[in-house]
């Protein structure tokens, strides 16, 4: 799984450097949009440039997508032994996406506030980890060192804060 979410984030990288790349050294700094990005790149790339973006975004957002699913399936069934019908977690995963079709929501802005809500997970997942990895009984010789540890609550205090920052900043609607 790990391998997978490199490879995906790797992607998703080169795909933002360059389309910024494009964009930065053309003069084109307003670019707010997927389907303005899209119509930026025919011309300055090629109509073939513009569809591969296209494809590659829709192609990261699949593969982070099955990791993620696949990651939550592995840690309900073989840690918690917890199965859940795979109508229901059908049901479940695209339930938000038909609401935001059918009520017209704009996408880039539900996008954006998924991300943020989507990042008080990271919160959600070091802390549990960190509390394992500090745990001797658990791990240990492998415990995490003592520095290890203040180093690793260091960088879930400035997460925690940012997010924090992030939410009263998409509630206050300063960019």
């Amino acid at each position: 799984m790990a391998i997978a979410m490199t490879i995906a984030g790797f992607v998703n990288l080169a795909m933002m450097a360059t389309a910024a790349a494009a964009f930065h050294f053309n003069g084109h700094t307003g670019v707010a949009d997927l389907d303005q990005a899209y119509m930026t790149l025919e011309p300055l790339l090629s109509h073939a440039a513009a569809t591969i973006f296209g494809l590659s975004l829709i192609a990261a957002g699949l593969s982070s997508t099955v990791v993620g699913t696949l990651a939550g399936q592995v840690v309900m069934q073989g840690f918690i032994r917890f199965h859940i019908p795979l109508w229901f977690r059908r049901a479940i995963t695209m339930l938000p996406s038909f609401v935001v079709i059918l009520l017209g929501l704009d996408p880039t802005r539900i996008l954006v506030m998924s991300q943020v809500l989507l990042s008080f997970g990271i919160a959600l997942a070091l802390v549990p980890l960190l509390i394992f990895t500090s745990n001797a009984k658990l791990m240990g010789d492998l415990v995490n060192t003592r520095w290890v540890r203040g180093i690793g609550w260091a960088i879930v205090a400035i997460v925690v804060s940012l997010n924090g920052w992030l939410i009263v900043g998409s509630l206050l609607g300063v960019d």
